[in-house]
């Protein structure tokens, strides 16, 4: 049983599907597996059978989470069900920590209170991509350790961590399957450097309806500024038709911006400077060496929570893994036009500038390990499966 809960997950669940695919017939004997859950349409794409698109419901912000709890909860429940009706070997939850969190551990519940309904049935219970509790909940590495069998992480200093704090917690880092992806398609850091020629600004306002509401505004009014005061081509992608067409019709406003669904791999090849919203899309932005500026905003009641709970310096993961603001960040009231603008200019004026960003992303993504996070994810849930309760 596979569940992931928004673009990005459903695209590292149905890669590690297709890598379990492939071990498991090289492994022969028996019957294929079978895979079925909740995710989105590459998960489909790859055999998953989904019981519900998990990525067309995808919130962020606890006002947000509240406003949405009932629907959740139905969700929740219905696919709490369906676990104790498949019965499924392991479950593997893909990101959605908030989610897949409160699942794991109302399987580990149920299962407590009713242990002699289910004919002994213990699932595995396997969280792929750490939630960001080193970042503001730290005390939450105790549960994580209680309701699951086995944490794959994609950056090395999570392992670190956890160690520290949940000794005998299995965790291994496995790697970022970015590098599978691109490594795959022959797409390498160093060809991306050498392409950033061409004065190509690069929008990349999120993955979600709420992040587009709060985004769009700055970012689009920064991108006029810009246009004002240098000759540059503009261009946003967006990962779904739906989040597309919510854009147009605002991005009309600025002259030249063309917008399109996909292809983010070309058109950061193609990219001089990038402005993004400080999700995944930043760890991209590194990988092909593209000098970015992030940022941020929220509800204002999210913001006040995260403000008080946060215990890192960034919210940009390449500049939490290189130790420094080698993205400049503008989080909420920050994150003006004149300010996003601002920072796009200064780096499109200064190739020096943008250089020494690539030099530091380089040794970022060193950091990584290399390809092969996908296929060492695949090994480690089979080596879970195999271990005698």
């Amino acid at each position: 049983m596979f569940l992931a809960g928004e673009a990005s997950g459903d695209a590292l669940a149905a890669e590690l599907v297709r890598e379990l695919q492939t071990q498991l017939a090289a492994q022969g004997g028996g019957f294929g597996p079978r895979f079925f859950g909740a995710g989105g349409p590459q998960m489909a794409a790859v055999g998953v059978e989904l019981a519900v698109d998990l990525t067309t419901h995808s919130v962020i912000g606890l006002l947000e989470a509240l406003k949405n709890y009932p629907k959740f909860k139905r969700l929740f429940d219905q696919l709490l069900d369906l676990a104790f009706a498949r019965q499924p070997d392991v479950i593997v939850c893909v990101d959605f920590s908030g989610f897949n969190r409160r699942f794991a551990h109302a399987v580990r519940q149920r299962l407590a209170r009713h242990q002699n309904d289910f004919h002994n049935w213990r699932p595995r219970i396997v969280q792929y991509v750490s939630p960001q509790v080193w970042a503001s909940r730290a005390d939450r590495a105790v549960a994580l350790a209680r309701d699951f069998d086995l944490l794959l992480c994609l950056f090395p200093f999570e392992r670190d961590w956890y160690a520290v704090r949940t000794p005998d917690f299995p965790v291994e880092f496995v790697g970022h399957p970015m590098l599978d992806r691109y490594a795959a398609a022959g797409l390498t850091p160093a060809a991306a450097a050498g392409a950033n020629d061409a004065p190509e600004v690069l929008l990349l306002p999120g993955s979600r309806v709420g992040e587009l509401h709060r985004h769009l505004p700055p970012m689009l009014e920064a991108a006029r500024l810009i246009a004002e005061v240098e000759r540059v081509s503009l261009r946003m992608v967006l990962p779904t038709d739906a989040l597309a067409e919510l854009a147009r019709p605002l991005a009309a406003a600025v002259p030249g911006l063309r917008v399109q669904v996909g292809g983010l791999a070309e058109a950061l090849r193609a990219a001089t400077v990038a402005l993004a919203s400080t999700g995944t899309v930043t760890m991209e932005c590194a990988y092909f060496g593209v000098p970015t500026v992030a940022f941020y905003k929220t509800s204002w009641s999210t913001f006040q929570i995260g403000r008080r709970i946060i215990q890192v310096d960034y919210l940009a993961m390449p500049n939490l893994l290189a130790g420094e603001a080698v993205f400049p960040e503008f989080i909420q009231d920050e994150a003006t036009a004149l300010n996003l603008a601002d920072a796009v200019v200064e780096l499109l004026r200064l190739p020096e500038q943008r250089a020494a960003v690539r030099r530091k992303l380089a040794t970022v993504i060193a950091s990584l390990g290399g390809p092969g996070a996908t296929r060492r994810a695949a090994a480690a849930v089979l080596r879970l499966l195999g271990k005698p309760e």
